[in-house]
């Protein structure tokens, strides 16, 4: 009787198409055919800034380069007419803060 090899069991992660794979998601502009995008549109642009209120990068939004550089011009000019913010009020800070008054007294 032949002596059965051990074979490695495919972990469902390892196979190919998983969220390593290189294939990067469809720009969501040039999917609908959307040429320009719209400042005014300020639904779709909050949807593209971090709750920090940060621009999104392409990795994480999909954009194409194109695109990319025309959310960021958007996103710009709707915080310059106040449409959107430019930091995000009442959100909490998580970074590394110090207090200044408890510094001061020492």
């Amino acid at each position: 009787m032949a002596k059965q090899r051990n074979r490695r069991k495919v972990r469902r992660r390892d196979r190919k198409g998983g969220p390593g794979s290189g294939r990067r998601k469809p720009c969501p502009y040039c999917r609908d055919k959307i040429d320009q995008v719209d400042y005014k549109d300020i639904s779709a642009l909050r949807r593209l800034i971090s709750d920090r209120g940060k621009i999104r990068s392409r990795r994480i939004t999909g954009a194409c380069r194109r695109h990319q550089s025309q959310i960021a011009r958007a996103v710009k000019r709707a915080r310059e007419l106040a449409l959107l913010p430019y930091v995000n009020e009442g959100g909490r800070d998580d970074g590394p803060r110090r207090d200044r008054d408890r510094d001061r007294d020492r």
